[in-house]
């Protein structure tokens, strides 16, 4: 055992052999003496000289026990993760191409979406609000005109859904959007696909229009963007991926190098808006967020067009909040 004294203090700080040496682990974690040891120095200056020691040798060690797995070959610890946990999905689909997904296959072939994967139709989209809506909400289904090509936004005038479906089947729109809002914010938006559904329904969350991002909002060009549609992994998150995907045309400008992404994680999906850039090697890629940014969570998909009274769901969420039937593991998309 050895003994430490500082001058003018009337205390030692006493250090037993195991906490002297310090030795790094092989499985990457690494015991440290408690820091309760330092309650009892009542110098505020000691106290923070000790600890800061202690910070010092818990850097060392992890240095140490990283270049011991290097020389050893032992592999890093992954760490546990929400998404590592997953419960398995038996609709989840990892090879679109594999022989055992053939029907999946030749039901996507005949789905709502196959004509606009054939190329068939440009998309026509009509975005429309709820009633009387506030400005950062008009705000952002204008944004969305600039993001969706051949897009157009209108108000309602107190238009029921059900009617505006019909006027844009007759006027040639392929989608419709309505964006809801609660307390000044836009908190819902319903997608239509015309003319036989599906329906979607989804929650609006952490939506930030584009002034809220950057301050110059006026050098969004008007070329349109590539789509990116990451994680959609089940049998429902392929039909949400096809949904959003067709809302947008199959042929982007790649001049314009502007891109939107769609990334579903633990059933949420984030939007952003991105300018991308290449450096002169073309090597690196760098990204400019141009916004709006918003997050969607799928409450419903429904049959056919939109029907709250008589419309038949495919899959709605489970409202049950502490259900003992639901896992924060499981997920749908």
């Amino acid at each position: 055992m050895e003994v430490d004294s500082t001058e003018n203090e009337s205390f030692t700080v006493v250090k037993t052999e195991d906490e002297e040496k310090i030795k790094p682990s092989l499985s990457g974690e690494v015991l440290f003496p408690t820091e309760s040891r330092f309650a009892g120095i009542r110098n505020k200056e000691v106290r923070a000289q000790q600890y800061q020691k202690l910070k010092r040798e818990r850097k060392k060690a992890k240095k140490e026990a990283k270049k011991t797995r290097e020389k050893e070959g032992i592999p890093k610890k992954t760490p546990h993760t929400i998404d590592s946990l997953r419960e398995k999905d038996e609709t989840t689909i990892t090879d679109l191409n594999a022989e055992e997904n053939e029907l999946i296959r030749d039901d996507l072939e005949q789905d709502e979406f196959s004509d606009y994967f054939k190329q068939s139709y440009d998309p026509k989209v009509l975005i429309t609000y709820s009633d009387n809506p506030m400005k950062k909400t008009r705000i952002f289904g204008r944004e969305l005109t600039r993001i969706i090509p051949n897009s157009v936004s209108l108000y309602r005038n107190r238009s029921g859904v059900k009617k505006i479906v019909r006027s844009a089947i007759k006027k040639g729109y392929t989608d419709v959007l309505v964006v809801n809002e609660h307390r000044k914010e836009p908190d819902g938006l319903l997608v239509i696909h015309l003319p036989d559904g599906p329906t979607a329904h989804f929650r609006v969350s952490n939506v930030k229009i584009t002034t809220e991002l950057r301050k110059n909002h006026r050098d969004i060009t008007a070329h349109r963007p590539e789509v990116v549609l990451n994680n959609f992994s089940t049998r429902l998150g392929l039909t949400v991926g096809r949904m959003l995907g067709a809302l947008f045309h199959y042929d982007p400008e790649f001049q314009g190098q502007r891109a939107v992404t769609f990334h579903n994680q633990r059933d949420y999906i984030f939007f952003r808006h991105y300018r991308y850039g290449f450096d002169a090697n073309g090597k690196k890629c760098r990204l400019k967020e141009l916004g709006p940014r918003f997050t969607l969570r799928l409450k419903s998909l429904q049959k056919g067009t939109f029907d709250s009274k008589y419309g038949q769901y495919e899959w709605i969420i489970d409202g049950r909040r502490h259900s003992m039937e639901t896992s924060r593991r499981k997920f749908n998309l």
